[in-house]
């Protein structure tokens, strides 16, 4: 397929313009050729020299990530951004990025991933950011406590032996939440305001812990990278189903 082609796929399918002026993320081709051949495409969640050597080794044509190298431009290519940058450009491997509209993809999105974790039924987008939203909502097909709730996730996500945290200041039986995930905890204002019993995201602040308390609601932190893997993970079962060779590429943070 040519690279040219597989980009406009994506940007159609993750309605990449519609979020190019709420996100910091340069999102789509970020580095590469406008056009020439990709047979396979390699995928991870973050732009970094691991993830970028095991596509190199891999002998990948495009590496497409969630968390790209560029958040609003490049003043200088230097020190670690030139160190990530060189073996793309010395292999001629390609890197295609999307960060929000991977978030917010109410179908193939990483939000959409822990929904279907839980089982949430009824879903509805959550988590506005100007005219779009950037994670899900739902409601649980049977109703968890705050621990049956943090097992499920710990089972199933790609947390690095690491615990779910959580906040358990919401009522004994949960069956209505809102998912944001990686860093998510902006929102909660938005899930108080909504009257959902729990909401889940990746990673907290401080001030959080005291906001959901007085406000009665759970939040759970299943981890920013445990949280985002799904998107990509979807993603790759897509371009597996254009006839396209894939490699994933697992490098959790404990995070």
């Amino acid at each position: 397929m040519n690279l040219s082609a597989f980009v406009a796929r994506l940007d159609e399918e993750l309605r990449t313009a519609d979020y190019a002026d709420v996100d910091a993320s340069a999102n789509g081709l970020q580095i590469g050729p406008e056009d020439g051949e990709v047979d396979h495409i390699a995928f991870a969640v973050d732009g970094v020299r691991e993830t970028v050597d095991r596509a190199v080794d891999a002998d990948a044509d495009v590496l497409v990530t969630h968390h790209g190298l560029s958040w609003g431009g490049f003043d200088r290519v230097t020190g670690r951004t030139y160190d990530r940058i060189a073996p793309l450009i010395e292999n001629d491997l390609a890197l295609y990025v999307s960060h929000l509209p991977l978030d917010g993809h109410q179908e193939l999105g990483n939000a959409a991933g822990v929904a279907d974790v839980l089982d949430l039924e009824a879903r509805a987008p959550f988590g506005e950011l100007g005219p779009e939203h950037i994670g899900q909502r739902g409601i649980t097909a049977e109703s968890y406590t705050i621990d049956e709730l943090c097992t499920r996730l710990e089972d199933t996500l790609e947390t690095d032996d690491q615990s779910v945290q959580s906040l358990a200041f919401g009522p004994e039986e949960i069956e209505d939440v809102a998912i944001v995930t990686g860093s998510g905890t902006d929102w909660l204002d938005e899930a108080i305001d909504a009257g959902v019993d729990a909401l889940v995201t990746g990673e907290g602040k401080q001030q959080v812990y005291h906001e959901a308390k007085e406000a009665g609601i759970h939040v759970v932190l299943a981890g920013h990278y445990a949280t985002e893997t799904f998107g990509v993970r979807a993603l790759q079962d897509l371009v597996d189903s254009w006839g396209l060779e894939t490699s994933y590429f697992a490098v959790p943070t404990g995070l």
